[in-house]
């Protein structure tokens, strides 16, 4: 799932990293915003808040919006530094990446409970998670060559309006490849519905420990391929074992 990349990757490959990374995004993002009431996972509708402070001069809240898009763009940039340092190609490029998003989401599981709701506490919770949504969504996109995104839903809703209607075109002008990204793009809209309503339900019962299950979510997605290469090792052996 994450040490396939370029030519090496798939179909199962892409769906897999769609399915348990928009599964956190939407975690993340439900639980952003019921704990410290704030979108954590793009910055579309910060840009619009941001104009609209400048608009009244109100240059105190354009500056913590202004903080909170660089943080997301500093993530997208820490994410590629790393993973283009690193290599591309190399089998654990994404390990540090996933493990910085993982101990900030850990550290607002930890310490979530200590926000009273002051402004310079929100500004400081909200942008570590637009950090790491910008990390994910930098270090998704380099593992699939810009086909998966995690974070945010308007690209993959365009996207699959356009693919809907082209499926709707005679058989013999379909491009290739149209079906499995339908496919894609509803799994990346369900799994990220999915963590966002279950993020909601939970909320009221796991209060800021929530982000310990996007954390423990990213935990699998990074060694999954690891154990499932051990676990595919085994039973190899195991049947070898049996027709011997």
């Amino acid at each position: 799932m994450l040490r396939h990349t370029g030519h090496r990757r798939n179909f199962k490959h892409n769906i897999r990293l769609a399915a348990l990374l928009c599964l956190t995004a939407g975690f993340v993002n439900i639980a952003g915003l019921l704990a410290f009431a704030v979108l954590t996972t793009n910055v579309t509708g910060h840009i619009a808040y941001f104009a609209d402070s400048l608009s009244q001069a109100d240059f105190r809240l354009a500056r913590i919006i202004g903080l909170w898009m660089f943080l997301f763009l500093l993530g997208a940039f820490a994410s590629s530094f790393i993973i283009n340092r690193v290599g591309r190609n190399q089998t654990f490029a994404y390990t540090l990446p996933i493990l910085i998003e993982i101990g900030v989401l850990s550290l607002n599981a930890i310490y979530g409970k200590r926000y009273s709701g002051s402004v310079p506490e929100q500004e400081i919770y909200a942008g570590s998670l637009l950090f790491a949504m910008g990390l994910q969504n930098a270090m998704v996109s380099m593992i699939s060559g810009s086909v998966v995104r995690t974070t945010h839903l308007t690209g993959i809703f365009t996207d699959l309006g356009i693919d809907l209607a082209a499926a709707t075109l005679p058989a013999s002008v379909h491009k290739p490849g149209l079906q499995q990204r339908i496919t894609l793009r509803l799994v990346i809209i369900f799994m990220f519905l999915a963590g966002a309503v279950a993020g909601g339900y939970l909320y009221p019962l796991l209060s800021y420990h929530i982000f310990f299950i996007p954390a423990g979510i990213l935990v699998v997605a990074m060694f999954y391929d690891i154990s499932r290469v051990h676990i595919l090792k085994a039973l190899r052996q195991f049947r070898h074992r049996i027709a011997a």
